[in-house]
């Protein structure tokens, strides 16, 4: 778990020291909650979405209208996939739940407009999801639908608005990558964001 967190740490502090010489320089924390489900190839399950949580740090860096957000937070996130089609084409009440903790690192690329202390954003970028604990109650005559991979590539794009030093977001994230070990269910994760974030400087 160590070297995930030294991973998105270093990822975080390339972006803020490159670019902490452009005119506006601010950050915070950041907490939320997130609605997420687990999308298969050719709906090989039938995935219901679960709740989750996310917690951590900020930094927007830019000028012009234009800004750059790396963010790292812990969130946890996954689905539930009550029936699963078998080999043969038959459904399977199965009723198995998965559920990831991750490290996120998206970094996002927002434009801002409105006054100083009213912004509205939009932002959009990739986000990469090292996976530090998963669980699931799938039976294990479907192992091969919980044999998960330990990172996954994603993509966020959302909105933004900042009252004074509080800031909320809305965001999107869809799975580029393959979390499944298995070929044949190739699962993507995809989830919904709600965030409210403090300014801290």
């Amino acid at each position: 778990m160590k070297k995930y967190f030294l991973i998105a740490g270093l990822l975080l502090t390339t972006s803020v020291a490159a670019l902490a010489q452009l005119p506006s320089f601010t950050g915070g924390l950041k907490a939320g909650v997130n609605y997420s489900e687990l999308k298969s190839k050719e709906s090989l399950t039938d995935a219901n979405s679960i709740l989750g949580y996310q917690f951590g740090a900020w930094t927007r860096v830019g000028g012009a209208g234009l800004y750059l957000q790396p963010e790292i937070y812990l969130g946890s996130k996954g689905g539930e996939n009550p029936i699963v089609i078998d080999n043969s084409g038959n459904e399977t009440q199965v009723n198995g739940k998965v559920k990831f903790t991750t490290l996120d690192v998206p970094v996002l690329l927002g434009t801002k407009f409105g006054p100083s202390k009213l912004n509205f954003r939009l932002m959009a970028g990739p986000v990469i999801s090292f996976i530090v604990d998963k669980s699931t109650t799938t039976e294990d005559a479907y192992a091969s639908i919980k044999d998960y991979k330990d990172q996954a590539i994603g993509a966020q794009a959302g909105a933004g608005v900042d009252v004074g030093n509080i800031s909320v977001d809305l965001r999107y994230e869809a799975g580029l990558s393959n979390i499944s070990k298995s070929e044949k269910y190739d699962q993507k994760q995809n989830l919904f964001h709600l965030s409210l974030g403090f300014k801290l400087f």
